[in-house]
C-alpha cells in the first residue's frame, strides 16, 4: 500500500475538533436548560475524545500494541476519574484533613 504523503485524515480530524469545540460554545452563547447544556457538553465531549483516540493516537491502527494502547487508556481513564473525584471530595464536598 503506497503511503499518502499528506495527512488528510489529520486535517479533517482536526477541523472535526474545532467544529465539536465550537459546537459546545452553544452552551455558553445559547439560551438552553441546564440539561439542554449537559446534554450538548457530554455529546460534544463523546465525540471529541472517541475522535482524538481514533484519529490521532492512532487506536484502531496497529494490531501489534492493542493491549498496551488499552492499557494506557485505562490508567489515563484512572487517573482522570481519581482527579475529578477528589477535586469534588475537596472542593464541593468539603472532604479534607
Amino acid at each position: 500500500m503506497i503511503k499518502q504523503l499528506f495527512p488528510i485524515r489529520h486535517v479533517i480530524g482536526y477541523l472535526a475538533s474545532l467544529v465539536l469545540s465550537a459546537a459546545a460554545l452553544v452552551v455558553i452563547y445559547g439560551d438552553l436548560s441546564d440539561a439542554a447544556n449537559m446534554t450538548v457538553l457530554l455529546i460534544t465531549a463523546i465525540i471529541q475524545a472517541s475522535l482524538q483516540l481514533f484519529v490521532f493516537m492512532h487506536i484502531g491502527e496497529s494490531a501489534d500494541t492493542k493491549k498496551e494502547l488499552y492499557i494506557n487508556i485505562g490508567y489515563a481513564l484512572f487517573v482522570g476519574l481519581i482527579t475529578i473525584f477528589g477535586t469534588l471530595f475537596i472542593f464541593v464536598w468539603g472532604w479534607y484533613a
